[in-house]
């Protein structure tokens, strides 16, 4: 035949129905159906002399999944030059999907509204997926109250506060990373500390940093929301905390500038891996985030919920960085 071989013609070649072809194809049986083994073999044997293959769209419909998992990403995530944040994420989405046999579809037609891209438009197509992985550092509460109440299966890559119920999720231990790096400050001496970032005013993965540092440092700790050396060094700060590598890059400079050294005149704490670009010479002492871990055990929490089992909240421990910029306080 000229034209695709379909499972119509097979049943017609071997004279049995297109329902028991299909038995025959996915290896099973129907209910109280039994098929006899010589018919068996005349549609097997059929399917072999032909070199049918089946419809893989058929397959999955008939399956009830696509087998394919959406990828949602509220910023860009293609590399952008040396702060490519989000390619460990997206390379453990992609293992697992393999892993597990799915395809991956990533939703790039949503609109940008107020300097984001935003779920729910007109054209939403988010249901072309059997479910979503959402992958950025802020995302929309009332957007995930409303996937939830929907009904949606997705899962976030990172935490999230509770929106309207609990959200699933896979994050990594900011809190606890955090507190770790604030301690051994303070084991070496350090009693002014200084945190630079959004903090408590920002996503849940700043949220999280802050209270570590808050809770660890006590008194001895207060936050600017950005990179000022003045202001740090007027508090007489031996040790910062930066949210954001790049900012910690900067006060680097800064100092560089003015003729003080990291980190013997000031050491300087990186809470986390560049987001954006920020080229330096400094091994910044800190922590990893389990990038690639995260994306895939959102995979695995999504497959589980597709499954029908209730999704996960999931914390995963941060690797420590010893770097050479965290020093002994001055006397």
């Amino acid at each position: 035949m000229s034209r695709r071989v379909t499972q119509q013609d097979i049943a017609r070649m071997t004279g049995v129905s297109q329902a028991t072809v299909s038995l025959v194809l996915n290896g099973r049986d129907d209910g109280d159906v039994r098929i006899a083994p010589e018919t068996r073999e005349r549609v097997l044997e059929a399917i072999r002399s032909t070199g049918y293959v089946a419809d893989p769209i058929a397959r999955r419909l008939a399956a009830r999944h696509n087998r394919i998992l959406g990828v949602f990403t509220y910023e860009s995530v293609f590399p952008a030059g040396m702060g490519d944040f989000y390619h460990p994420f997206l390379v453990g989405i992609e293992e697992c999907a393999e892993r597990i046999g799915c395809d991956l579809l990533l939703f790039t037609s949503a609109p940008v509204v107020d300097g984001r891209r935003r779920i729910f438009h007109q054209d939403n197509r988010l249901r072309l997926a059997d479910g979503c992985i959402l992958l950025g550092q802020w995302l929309d509460p009332a957007e995930l109250a409303r996937l939830l109440d929907e009904g949606q299966p997705f899962v976030s890559v990172g935490r999230r506060d509770d929106a309207g119920g609990p959200v699933p999720y896979v994050g990594a231990d900011y809190p606890g990373a955090t507190a770790a790096q604030v301690r051994a400050a303070i084991d070496r001496g350090h009693r002014r500390l200084v945190y630079v970032g959004e903090g408590d005013t920002g996503p849940e993965s700043h949220a999280d940093r802050w209270r570590g540092f808050a809770e660890t440092a006590g008194t001895d700790g207060r936050r600017l929301a950005a990179p000022d050396l003045d202001a740090i060094v007027a508090g007489e700060t031996t040790c910062v905390f930066v949210e954001e590598f790049a900012d910690g890059v900067t006060l680097a400079q800064q100092a560089a500038e003015r003729g003080l050294r990291v980190p013997a005149d000031l050491s300087i704490v990186a809470l986390g891996d560049p987001t954006r670009s920020a080229p330096t010479d400094l091994d910044f002492t800190g922590f990893r985030i389990p990038r690639r871990e995260m994306g895939w055990q959102a995979v695995e929490v999504l497959a589980a919920v597709l499954e029908g089992r209730p999704g996960e909240q999931r914390i995963l421990p941060c690797e420590p960085v010893e770097g050479t910029t965290l020093a002994v306080a001055r006397a």
